[in-house]
């Protein structure tokens, strides 16, 4: 008797060991979720405004440069702020991607494009300071617009 009862107790204090493992196992799982989910959001936020800090930059570089050729700038200032925007244009690059990687909303999607398009369109405004005043303002308001896009999409995903 004394033998069954010391199996009986082995038995259930296994099967407590199983029980409690798997119940670990798995809230485990739910923080290495929930740690995963946070880090996605976050490299979702900073595409955003890496994307936005970019543009900006880009947008500022191309008004100097416009400003410079309608005001008959020296060449070499021209060339100069034409190298600074072809760089700004190349550090648009890598946020777009991780953009385009990481938010798949069409909306948000569809605002970048929007804002980007336009602010890489100053270039053709170079003809009258109306032009690219008018050219900074879409720009601007582009981006205005995709970072409420962006806001609305983690509104909606926090």
């Amino acid at each position: 008797m004394e033998l069954l009862i010391a199996v009986i107790a082995i038995i259930g204090t296994l099967l407590g060991a199983l029980v409690t493992g798997k119940l670990q196992e798995r809230a485990a799982g739910r923080t290495e979720a929930a740690m995963r989910g946070e880090q996605l959001r976050r490299d979702r936020l900073d595409a955003v405004t890496n994307l936005a800090e970019a543009i900006s930059t880009h947008r500022s570089l191309m008004w100097r440069r416009g400003d410079a050729v309608l005001k008959n700038a020296s060449t070499d200032r021209v060339d100069e702020l034409r190298a600074q925007t072809q760089e700004s244009r190349s550090q648009v690059t890598r946020p777009l991607v991780a953009l385009r990687i990481l938010v798949t909303d069409p909306a948000v999607r569809a605002a970048a494009d929007q804002m980007v398009t336009l602010t890489y369109a100053m270039r053709e405004a170079y003809t009258d300071a109306d032009a690219l005043t008018q050219a900074r303002e879409d720009a601007k308001n582009a981006c205005d617009a995709f970072v409420e896009a962006a806001a609305a999409y983690f509104a909606r995903t926090a």
